[in-house]
């Protein structure tokens, strides 16, 4: 039987989806009034309809550190109020060891900025990348919900817009007399 109303209702869903997430991760502001999207997360959000015989299957691809921006994170002494429900945790042992501060070092270096000291003087990006890290893994990743939101908000239509074309589908079928 030919399904295309069906796909294009999935496929529509998709689209709206991340259509949305990248709206939210626009709209993220962070305290300074800069925007916190850097672009690698937005660009890379896209999504996969899979038709088979028996399925469909829509599958939600963006960068995998995009998990922990939407979920959050856990701290080591503390947490956001909208991560405490977050299964993601620092000091869990699950993450390779030093990944955070050598992710740290490496955004740092990509956005060429440095602190001073009390000084004046600049600090070196390893001063600046562990003062980082250290912060983030006590005090875990807030949540943002830029994926989330937009996928629960979209589903509670879907299953009404899946039987509706799939019984135009089905009509279609009868219609034009299509065989299995």
């Amino acid at each position: 039987m030919n399904t295309k109303r069906l796909e294009a209702v999935l496929s529509t869903f998709a689209s709206n989806v991340v259509q949305e997430a990248k709206n939210n991760l626009q709209r993220d502001v962070n305290k300074y009034g800069d925007n916190k999207a850097g672009g690698d997360l937005y660009n890379t959000m896209t999504y996969n309809v899979q038709t088979e015989k028996d399925f469909f299957l829509v599958d939600f691809l963006m960068e995998p550190y995009g998990k922990f921006v939407d979920k959050g994170v856990q701290g080591k002494t503390s947490t956001y109020p909208a991560s405490a429900l977050s299964d993601f945790r620092y000091g869990s042992g699950t993450g390779p060891k030093g990944g955070l501060k050598k992710g740290v070092t490496e955004w740092l270096n990509k956005k060429k900025f440095q602190w001073r000291t009390e000084l004046g003087r600049f600090m070196s990006y390893e001063t600046m990348s562990w003062l980082i890290a250290r912060s983030i893994y006590n005090k875990g990743i807030e949540a943002n919900h830029f994926f989330t939101k937009p996928f629960d908000q979209l589903l509670t239509d879907l299953p009404k817009e899946m039987v509706e074309g799939f019984f135009l589908d089905i009509e279609e079928a009868i219609i034009l007399g299509q065989k299995k």
